[in-house]
């Protein structure tokens, strides 16, 4: 029989992610496995109805990637674009708190955040992370201080304004991730990677991880 755990989640590099960490990634996997295998409907309400159930996570690779990226930063202000049920939530803040950082994650639904709020604390990590729920553009714009990493992963027409947005609070050396960058590859993400592409300061590539994803670097000029 499969294990799960060891099949999805049980290394990154070479550090071991410990039990409490590894119970809540198995739960999500099997939601994720589950999803993936049912049609796929339209939720009632539409898309900001409050009625969406589906979770479109990254997924373990995706995952995994994101883990090792921000345990090359040190002590870093993580900003994450879309809680939605808190997958990539998880994977951010087991790294955050290797490496002394916390993560700022930004969702429109209560329902989703309080979701994930709970499994972080499952995990033994809701510490390291500031749940905060509203329109991200706006909420972005609030923040205080420089950000060191993003993971851009909502609603592909919100991807251009959030950039907008965060552009001027990124700190030299920060990194920006942006998923469905190949897969549904919607004009909005190509707009964006054009984008991004376009801004002073900054390097990036496409790489064909999960739905593929647009990794960027922000130095200063």
């Amino acid at each position: 029989m499969r294990n799960d755990k060891q099949d999805h989640a049980t290394l990154v590099g070479e550090h071991r992610l410990d039990e409490k960490v590894l119970d809540v990634l198995h739960s999500y996997h099997r939601r994720i496995d589950e999803e993936r295998r049912s049609p796929r409907q339209d939720a009632p309400g539409g898309r900001d109805g409050g009625q969406d159930q589906r979770m479109r996570a990254v997924g373990p690779e995706t995952g995994r990637f994101l883990n090792i990226l921000v345990r090359s930063l040190t002590a870093p202000t993580i900003l994450e674009l879309g809680t939605s049920f808190g997958y990539s939530g998880i994977w951010l803040a087991e790294a955050a708190r290797a490496t002394g950082g916390r993560v700022i994650t930004m969702e429109v639904h209560g329902y989703k955040s309080a979701y994930a709020q709970a499994m972080a604390e499952k995990a033994g990590l809701a510490e390291r992370i500031d749940f905060r729920v509203g329109d991200a553009v706006a909420m972005i714009r609030e923040l205080r201080g420089k950000v060191d990493f993003v993971l851009v992963d909502l609603w592909k027409d919100l991807y251009l304004p959030c950039l907008e947005a965060f552009y001027p609070k990124l700190n030299a050396g920060a990194i920006i991730v942006a998923d469905n960058m190949i897969y549904p590859a919607t004009e909005d993400v190509k707009i964006y990677a054009r984008a991004i592409r376009a801004r002073p300061g900054i390097t990036s590539v496409l790489l064909p991880v999960g739905s593929g994803l647009e990794v960027s670097r922000y130095e200063p000029v």
